[in-house]
C-alpha cells in the first residue's frame, strides 16, 4: 500500500490505492440504453401511422354506411316503370328525328331493357326515304330502341312519294329495325302496293333500296299498269 510522505497530505477524496472516494449526498445517475434516442422517433412516427390508418378505415366505413347505394339489377322479369300516352323519339348524329313511337301504355324491364307498348304507332322519317307508319296490338321494343317486334293485326304502311306508289304490308308479326330502314317476317304476309297485291311466306322490306324480297310466294296479282309477271314459286325480288 502506498502512502503519502510524512509531512504531505494526499490528494483529496483519494484512497491510498488510488481509487476515489464517494461523495455524501450524491446517487449516481441511470443512463438510458444506448440507441434509446434513435428508436424513441421511429415509435412516435409508427404510432402515427397506426392511428391515421385506423382513422381513415372508420371514415370510409362511415361513409359507405351513411350514402345509400342502389340496388342489384333484378335478374328476374319484373316491371320497374310504366307510363301512358308517351312519344319516345330517336334523332341521329345531327339531331333531326328519325325514328318516334307512340303507345296508350308502356311497361319497362330492366332484366333485358326492354318496353312492352300496348295500341304501339311506330313512325320512320329517315331523310331522303318515304315515311313508314307500323301499328299493331302490342309491340316489343329492344335493344335501345334497334328492334321493334310488333304482334297482333301488324300493319306497316310505305307512304306515297312522287316516284312511288303506296305500300302496306300485313301480318301477325312485323319485325322493324328503325336504324337500317328495314321490315321483314317469318310468317305468311300480304303485300299491297297501288292495284297490285302479293301473298307469301317470309317477306323482307327495304325501305331505303325500295327493294322487297319475298321468300316463298302463293299468290300474285299485278296491276297491268305495273310491269312484272307471276313467279312461278321460290324468292320473288320486287321494287314496289
Amino acid at each position: 500500500m502506498l502512502r503519502p510522505a510524512a509531512g504531505r497530505a494526499g490528494p483529496a477524496g483519494r484512497l491510498h490505492d488510488g481509487a476515489r472516494a464517494a461523495r455524501p449526498g450524491r446517487h449516481p445517475v441511470t443512463r438510458p440504453p444506448p440507441g434509446m434516442k434513435e428508436r424513441f422517433p421511429a415509435l412516435i412516427a409508427l404510432t402515427l401511422l397506426i392511428a391515421l390508418v385506423a382513422g381513415t378505415w372508420w371514415a370510409a366505413d362511415y361513409a359507405q354506411r351513411a350514402i345509400p347505394i342502389d340496388p342489384p339489377r333484378r335478374l328476374t322479369h319484373e316491371m320497374d316503370s310504366w307510363s301512358r300516352d308517351f312519344v319516345m323519339l330517336r334523332t341521329d348524329p345531327t339531331g333531326k328525328p328519325i325514328n318516334r313511337l307512340e303507345g296508350k301504355y308502356a311497361e319497362h324491364f330492366p332484366d333485358d331493357d326492354s318496353y312492352h307498348v300496348t295500341a304501339p304507332r311506330a313512325i320512320g322519317q329517315q331523310e331522303a326515304n318515304p315515311i313508314t307508319v307500323g301499328t299493331s296490338d302490342t309491340a316489343i321494343m329492344e335493344h335501345g330502341g334497334k328492334r321493334i317486334v310488333m304482334n297482333g293485326n301488324a300493319h306497316v304502311h310505305r307512304q306515297q312519294d312522287a316516284k312511288n306508289d303506296a305500300l302496306d304490308v300485313r301480318s301477325e308479326q312485323l319485325i322493324i329495325l328503325p336504324d337500317d330502314d328495314v321490315i321483314y317476317t317469318d310468317l305468311p304476309a300480304v303485300v299491297l302496293k297501288g292495284n297490285s297485291r302479293m301473298s307469301g311466306t317470309g317477306m323482307r322490306y327495304n325501305n331505303s333500296t325500295r327493294q322487297l324480297q319475298v321468300s316463298a310466294s302463293t299468290d300474285v296479282e299485278i296491276a297491268s299498269s305495273e310491269t312484272g309477271k307471276r313467279p312461278s314459286g321460290g324468292e320473288t325480288r320486287n321494287s314496289p
